[in-house]
Formats: structure tokens, sequence, C-alpha cells
């Protein structure tokens, strides 16, 4: 029997001058990996002039949200106060709690800007889908770092492979940017309640003699662990958690354990309850239903 539950091509989005969006989760087939319940891989997109990428403030319930670039980067604003850049190999994690409100934008500033990264949410645990809302800035030298001529693995979030992020993550999860030398193998056991999947960014792996190329997300049964053998040099994402044992519902950017925190982030959102986020006066109005 395969090792392998799904694998996912993600949906393309463009959101204008040929900003495309691929998103992997949810899927209609697979909404969750572990925690993680949104997957988008945006970009690359050249930003220069007047083309920028604006994400106007909108709110969250119920989830942390992580962005790891690749190349460019973004202006983070939220509605506790915090005014923060990120640039590639820098997380910053935001937790949303019982309610925050953020917002995003990227530009050339006068010379061109290639932009491309990865933007997903986690879910929270049930016990923790009230908490206050927070964030965190983590620098590049501060995250763990497992390398040789082979291999070099960041753990982004989480813990794995010996290795412990500084993140506060708030549940059992991994998070790893691999980047890996051709004829590379990587083999990572789970325990029986998680499950993993990854992410290829660039190049080829080969899965159970099955290739899969950029875009590309394979997910791995509960319990049975990752192995792949890298079949060019390459750079993937490797992520998952243990299983939450209640289902996630996801509405916009809202997701809760339950329905009616959903209806009342609504109401809030369309009523002005939500905080106003930092330097911003533009938002996302709720969208129909």
């Amino acid at each position: 029997m395969s090792n392998i539950e799904i694998v996912i091509q993600p949906k393309v989005s463009d959101l204008g001058d040929n900003f495309f969006v691929r998103r992997s989760l949810p899927n209609i087939e697979k909404k969750m990996v572990g925690p993680f319940i949104f997957w988008d891989h945006m970009g690359p997109v050249e930003l220069e002039g007047d083309k920028t990428m604006v994400v106007r403030a909108h709110p969250h319930i119920g989830l942390s949200t992580i962005t790891w670039l690749f190349s460019g980067e973004i202006m983070h604003r939220d509605s506790l106060g915090n005014e923060q850049m990120i640039k590639p190999g820098e997380v910053n994690w935001m937790t949303a709690g019982r309610g925050i409100a953020h917002s995003e934008r990227a530009s050339s500033a006068g010379s061109p800007l290639m932009l491309e990264g990865i933007q997903l949410w986690l879910a929270l645990p049930k016990e923790y889908e009230d908490i206050e809302p927070n964030f965190f800035h983590c620098k590049e030298n501060e995250l763990p770092l497992k390398f040789d001529q082979d291999s070099k693995l960041i753990l982004i979030a989480g813990s794995a492979c010996g290795m412990k992020s500084p993140v506060p993550v708030y549940s059992d999860l991994f998070y790893l940017n691999g980047d890996f030398k051709k004829d590379f193998v990587f083999d990572m056991p789970l325990p029986g309640n998680h499950e993993g999947a990854v992410y290829v960014v660039e190049g080829e792996i080969d899965v159970e003699s099955a290739c899969f190329e950029r875009f590309s997300l394979v997910v791995f049964r509960k319990g049975t662990g990752l192995s792949f053998k890298v079949n060019k040099d390459s750079k993937v994402l490797i992520f998952g958690g243990a299983v939450f044992p209640e289902r996630r519902y996801i509405w916009w950017n809202f997701v809760s354990s339950d329905r009616e925190k959903i209806e009342n982030a609504k109401k809030d959102w369309k009523a002005g309850r939500f905080s106003k986020v930092i330097n911003e006066s533009e938002v996302i109005p709720l969208p129909s239903e």
C-alpha cells in the first residue's frame, strides 16, 4: 500500500497584473495537513513603478499566520500596533486567537522587486482558539540550521530533526525549509497521530518511484513518515503535525471549531468592532455569503 495519501496541484488565481497565487490548501479532498489549513504560494512577480502588492486591512480568528519569503519584502501592520518588514529567511508569526486585523503591502521602492513566498495559516487547538492575539518576529540567524555538503535544513517553526524553533507555536508541528543536492534522500519518521507533506518549490523529487516537480504538494498518510529522493538540486518545504480531534470550519479569513464563533466574527467585522490596523485607512469589506 502506498504511503501517499494525496498529491495536490494548486489552484491558480490571477489577482491582476499577472500576480499569480497558487492555493494548495484547503483542497476539496484534503482540508488540512496536521494543523496547516491554508497554503498559498504567491508569485514570483516583479513589482515596479505603480505595480504593488496591497492586501488591505482584514480580520482573522482562531488561527496563526506565517509568511516565508524566497525573494522580496513585505510590510506587515496589525491592530496590536505592530509594523514589521519581513525579508527572506525571516519569520512573521501572527496569532489571531479571539481576533486581530492586519494588512500586507509590498512595493518596488524605486527599483524593481521580485516577490515570491509562501503564506499559510495554522488552525489553533480548541483550547487556544480564544487566546489574546499576539505577534512574533524572528530574524534569519535566530532559526535553527543543519547543513552539510548535500543538504541545508532550516527549521521555521515547531520541532524536527533534533531542532526546536523559537517561534511560539501552540500545537505539535514542524515546518522546514530544505535545500538539497541531487540524489539526497530525506527520511523522517512520524508519530502515529501526525501527518506530513512535502511541497516542491524548485526542482524535482521522487516518492515511491513517482516524480513530482515545482508546485506539487505530496501528502503522506498519517503516521507513515516522510520519505523522498531528490532527482535534481531542489528546494522544498516539509511540514505537518498532530491531527486535531475536532473538525475545523473555515469561512473567508476565519477558522474555528465552532461555527457560531465564525458567525460572530462576521458580525463584528461588518459592524467595525475589530480594532483598527496601525497606519491603515482601507479595509476589505466582509464578502457576501
